[in-house]
């Protein structure tokens, strides 16, 4: 793997207790109770859920501007993250269904498709997770 160009920014936190425990952000704007699947706080799955789909949309709104291209207002993002056995470890698979309403559908999979390829999420899980993207 390449090492970065230049570091635009640096995100910090501090997680204590593991699923059982909590997660804190160096500017305070990040201060969660984490809980395992099924728990009262929030797990490490519903968080890579979050930040992959609004990184995924991030990827879109560049992509989209670099193709002199309007995103519909509601453009949206549902993403599920799976966390399951692989053998004697643990692994995800994720799935995300992008709505891009009264967008042409195949301009809208040339979207996804070219956003899948600067996404930072998509590039640092390629390879290493099962994935599906959808247009729905």
């Amino acid at each position: 793997m390449a090492n970065l160009d230049k570091v635009l920014y640096t995100a910090r936190a501090h997680s204590t207790g593991g699923r059982e425990g909590v997660s804190r952000s160096d500017d305070g704007k990040l201060d969660i109770t984490l809980t395992a699947p099924g728990g009262k706080g929030v797990n490490p799955e519903q968080l890579f859920a979050s930040g992959y789909s609004a990184c995924f949309l991030g990827a879109m709104k560049a992509v989209a501007g670099r193709q002199k291209i309007t995103l519909p207002a509601d453009t949206s993002i549902d993403a599920e993250v799976d966390l399951g056995p692989v053998g004697d470890v643990f692994g995800i698979a994720v799935r995300m269904t992008i709505h891009l309403p009264g967008m042409d559908k195949a301009a809208a999979e040339k979207l996804v498709h070219d956003a899948d390829l600067v996404c930072p999420y998509s590039n640092a899980t390629r390879g290493n997770i099962n994935k599906t993207l959808t247009v729905g």
